[in-house]
């Protein structure tokens, strides 16, 4: 037994900024200072406090170390580990109090989040199947495999209201009700796990599968057993180093156990799960273009119908549900449907895992109930926007949502509410913008993202995003005209309605959701030719207030174009013919001399 065990964050973030490192110093100097009996050193998944890595929580105190360096570590081995007594100037300031610390689960981070999805991500070693199973895991395996029929499985988690985590929202239920009955004698069916997340900003799944990977498996073989399935199939993209390679340990693990392969638990139910590795294309998230991908062929959408349910993987019956949706099935088996329903609105039951990203303070992962408030994520979870600036709007889907306003802050966060306001939950990234963000801008980033992203099996995509993406361009650049407006606005409902799959058909979303709130901004590009928020260069122009230059001539050393002229201790000038508008003389100048308008 070990008297203390010091978790560090092992997932990608905390990983790039250096925790590997900070595992390694550690262990070395826990072995110097005799302790290795005595301290357990433990890597595990995402804590959600992505901006404060790399962390590290030291058991059973429960001090939350943040931004440690690797020459932090002999003081924290010295005084904590040694001398019980905590390195105060290391510890999440939030947690400090006078009379001591206070737990981390009563920091406004942590106090309104409800981990379901990510309960043991940040709590045990993805590594060790036995701290899965220590902490409940595969238990929900046993109890469908000998006490429950498929029947009653589905009808679980019908009546638990789970609705798919990947984006479109349908009841994993009903899906899985679909696969079971519509070709019941089927010779072969398949279960499959979207883990491509190719969102911007967006790294739930990964962080799922980084810190619980045990959870996927256990509930794609309950789904298999649901549907009549014996084989899986987990697409996940190959820029997850470290996802795969849990994941190839668990799944190694366990085979071992016997909790995957034949006869699992003693019963007449065998499954077995393999990887395959996306490349990266965003279009390989759409459910028939990521099944042709596993087939060998290149990720291209299939029309539809027929649905996977009838004809999916190889034209077998098959469902495909997200990582996320995969992460709540076990403790639904456990605890009951009923106790998963009693979380969330009436149509959106349970949590929604939200990748924190953007100009906010606490950028990470969070999972809050159904409901929640968009305020409520962004001032209190989110800890507010940095440098005292104005939120202006947020936005969810990624290149399938739409941005949301600050009018619209107050608005509790479901499916339904968010496709109502122009918006779509997405799978769960949730990017946020203040006063200094052009809404023309934020569009013109998500279309030319889809236009590289388009598979070009269909017309409508391939050549309407490309379309619309050049008035984006021209209206940035203060060359368009208001029938340019119009023309874009119309190109994005045919563009909706015409293409083959959800790529091309939510593609429209950005442009439309910020013509509907920020359409204002779309006229002063065009007819003031001015950028409100003043991003857009070509629509820039850079002056120095001549009652505040000094004539210190910094602006003029760091001017890469040689725009900037004056003498010392005289106004300076810039000759605008020259300049490249880099901002460089705005960084460089102490006194506030120079804007941009």
């Amino acid at each position: 037994m070990f008297r203390s065990h010091v978790l560090i964050c092992g997932g990608t973030g905390c990983t790039s900024s250096g925790s590997l490192k900070i595992y390694e110093k550690l262990q070395e100097e826990i072995d110097k200072n005799g302790l290795s009996k005595e301290v357990q050193v433990v890597k595990t998944g995402c804590f959600g406090l992505c901006a404060n890595g790399p962390i590290m929580i030291v058991y059973p105190e429960g001090t939350f170390y943040s931004m440690v360096n690797v020459e932090d570590i002999p003081e924290i081995v010295s005084e904590h580990l040694l001398k019980g007594r905590i390195v105060t100037r290391l510890v999440y300031q939030e947690t400090v109090e006078e009379n001591g610390i206070k737990s981390l689960n009563e920091t406004d981070f942590y106090k309104k989040q409800h981990r379901v999805a990510l309960r043991n991500c940040g709590v045990i070693n993805p590594e060790n199947i036995d701290e899965y199973i220590g902490r409940d895991g595969y238990q929900a395996l046993g109890k469908v495999l000998t006490e429950m029929t498929p029947e009653e499985v589905i009808q679980c988690i019908l009546d638990s209201g789970l609705r798919g985590r990947g984006g479109g929202g349908f009841p994993t239920g009903r899906k899985w009700q679909l696969a079971r009955n519509i070709v019941p004698n089927a010779d072969q069916k398949y279960v499959c796990c979207n883990a491509d997340e190719g969102d911007p900003g967006a790294f739930m799944d990964r962080s799922v599968l980084e810190g619980d990977p045990h959870v996927v498996l256990e509930a794609m073989a309950i789904a298999g057993y649901a549907i009549g399935a014996n084989q899986g199939y987990i697409y996940v993209r190959a820029e997850y180093p470290i996802a795969v390679q849990r994941l190839e340990i668990a799944i190694k693990q366990a085979r071992e156990y016997g909790l995957l392969g034949k006869n699992i638990f003693g019963t007449d139910f065998s499954f077995d799960i393999g990887l395959r590795l996306g490349a990266g294309a965003f279009v390989c998230g759409e459910e028939t273009a990521l099944m042709t991908s596993i087939e060998g062929n290149r990720g291209e959408p299939r029309p539809r119908p027929p649905f996977p349910a009838e004809k999916g993987l190889f034209q077998k019956p098959t469902i495909l549900n997200n990582v996320e949706t995969y992460a709540n099935i076990p403790q639904i088996i456990l605890k009951g449907a009923e106790w998963f329903a009693s979380m969330g609105t009436e149509k959106s039951k349970g949590t929604k895992v939200f990748a924190l990203g953007g100009k906010i303070n606490n950028t990470g992962l969070v999972e809050i109930p159904m409901g929640t408030t968009l305020r409520t994520v962004i001032e209190e979870i989110g800890g507010g926007i940095p440098n005292g600036k104005k939120f202006k709007a947020a936005q969810t889907g990624g290149p399938s949502g739409g941005c949301i306003p600050a009018e619209h802050m107050d608005i509790a966060i479901d499916y339904d509410n968010l496709i109502a306001i122009g918006s779509m939950m997405g799978s769960g990234g949730l990017i946020v913008m203040d006063e200094d963000n052009c809404m023309v801008d934020i569009a013109k980033f998500f279309l030319e993202f889809t236009v590289d992203e388009s598979c070009g099996k269909c017309t409508p995509c391939r050549i309407g995003t490309k379309r619309m993406y050049e008035i984006l361009d021209k209206i940035t650049k203060g060359k368009a005209t208001l029938e340019d407006l119009d023309r874009l606005e119309e190109l994005c409902y045919h563009v909706k309605a015409n293409s083959l799959c959800g790529l091309g058909q939510t593609a429209p979303n950005p442009v439309l959701s910020t013509l509907r709130y920020f359409r204002d901004e779309y006229i002063a590009h065009i007819v003031e030719k001015r950028c409100p928020a003043g991003v857009c260069k070509d629509l820039l122009s850079y002056e120095i207030q001549a009652d505040k230059c000094k004539g210190c001539t910094a602006c003029a050393r760091v001017c890469p174009a040689g725009a900037i002229s004056g003498s010392v201790k005289n106004p300076h000038t810039i000759d605008k013919s020259k300049c490249l508008k880099c901002g460089a003389c705005i960084e460089k100048c102490r006194f506030g001399a120079i804007i941009k308008k």
